[in-house]
């Protein structure tokens, strides 16, 4: 597998100026990489079992799952997704295989949100 850090483009950190005898303040862009909204089924595997959630959104750094239960922040997932041919420029759907770890759970109506990166990747043949 890749890790991530090989395919993310550099991103310009913007810069801001305190007032005048302050010292600059520079702030980090947290999301560096374009978002698509996909509802995909996956299965969410952990070092405790198997649980189906569904993706609201993908990017080529992360993802938000819904699913019916809590995740632990720091957990270790792995997963596959097969994203659309469309949304990848290819004739053909791609099955991307994925590791990485749960950075932020919380409840949203009847279902909670997990966001997790993707440290590493994959592509499968088909």
């Amino acid at each position: 597998m890749k890790p991530m850090s090989e395919l993310r483009s550099a991103v310009a950190n913007p810069t801001e100026q305190a007032p005048a005898l302050g010292p600059v303040v520079v702030r980090e862009q947290m999301r560096c990489a374009v978002r698509f909204p996909l509802s995909l089924p996956v299965v969410l595997s952990t070092v405790s079992g198997e649980l189906s959630a569904s993706t609201r959104n993908v990017s080529a750094s992360g993802v938000l799952f819904e699913l019916d239960r809590e995740l632990e922040v720091g957990l270790g997932i792995h997963f596959s997704l097969r994203m659309p041919g469309e949304v990848l420029g290819s004739s053909r759907d791609v099955l991307v295989e994925c590791q990485g770890r749960v950075v932020r759970c919380s409840i949203s109506n009847i279902h909670y949100l997990a966001a997790a990166t993707i440290d590493e990747y994959r592509f499968c043949e088909q």
